[in-house]
């Protein structure tokens, strides 16, 4: 990860995510981009002010060194922040949500829904209850990486869940699959869980579970709330149709989850 961006609005959810960018970006030596866009055309000047004092709030959390620079942007938000991606050219993209508890829904029209539906960088969802702490100790090192083991487009689409495990104190990733009852696993999918189960091997120690489930969200929330202990971040990999876990799986699971979220792009999205 050579740039992360962070998108905020200055809400507590922002805020809060702005310190995972922060720790992600320390940690990977990265460049943070902190972007707040506005879409009335006014408050330019109290949205500077705002990214200034976050700027320097930030490097006294952590250090002077922190790589870290921020502008306000006019504009529809996913137009606009589609030219942002364009001239800044990020590795990941930061956003905070209010989140969930349990399978509490929140607004499906959020901002944070609208650009993991949107855009084609890796979107990283950090519901408001979420800390990075968590990632530090061994009760939350645990990574799901759920998925419907449909062959990749894109061998390269989960190298950067992997970068992000290696910033988590002992992480463990376990490669999660949902299928219905009474149904077996195709050769090709075990050869695609086998895959991605290497993609993690040496450095980091991974497993793999089944669920049996008709619905593939109730499924991962019933392992999340019911069998995952440990669990600190959920990845899910967004695909453009065709397959088990679509664009709109994820966008639900961005409205249902209480923990930090990563959705993956296999290939590029309309």
């Amino acid at each position: 990860m050579k740039t992360l961006l962070a998108l905020v609005d200055f809400s507590d959810a922002a805020i809060n995510a702005l310190s995972f960018a922060a720790e992600l970006s320390k940690r990977a030596s990265a460049r943070l981009v902190i972007v707040n866009v506005l879409q009335n055309g006014s408050g330019e000047e109290e949205a500077k002010n705002k990214l200034k004092s976050i700027e320097l709030d930030l490097k006294k959390s952590f250090g002077s060194d922190l790589k870290c620079e921020s502008f306000a942007a006019h504009g529809n938000l996913i137009p606009t922040l589609k030219k942002i991606i364009a001239v800044q050219q990020p590795d990941l993209i930061i956003m905070g949500t209010k989140g969930a508890s349990g399978l509490k829904k929140v607004l499906i029209g959020s901002n944070t829904v609208k650009v993991i539906s949107k855009t084609k960088v890796p979107v990283f969802v950090i519901p408001e209850v979420a800390r990075f702490d968590n990632f530090l100790n061994k009760g939350r090192n645990r990574i799901v990486l759920a998925t419907d083991l449909d062959a990749l487009e894109n061998e390269n689409a989960v190298d950067i869940l992997k970068e992000i495990a290696l910033l988590i104190i002992e992480p463990k990733v376990r490669v999660l699959s949902v299928r219905p009852e009474n149904t077996g696993l195709h050769d090709i999918k075990r050869a695609q869980r086998n895959f991605l189960l290497s993609i993690f091997d040496p450095e980091i120690e991974s497993d793999r579970v089944t669920i049996f489930d008709n619905n593939v969200i109730s499924g991962i929330n019933f392992y999340l709330n019911e069998k995952s202990t440990d669990a600190g971040l959920i990845a899910m990999i967004a695909r453009d149709s065709g397959s088990l876990i679509q664009k709109h799986y994820t966008r639900e699971m961005a409205s249902h989850t209480h923990l930090p979220l990563l959705v993956l792009y296999d290939a590029f999205l309309s």
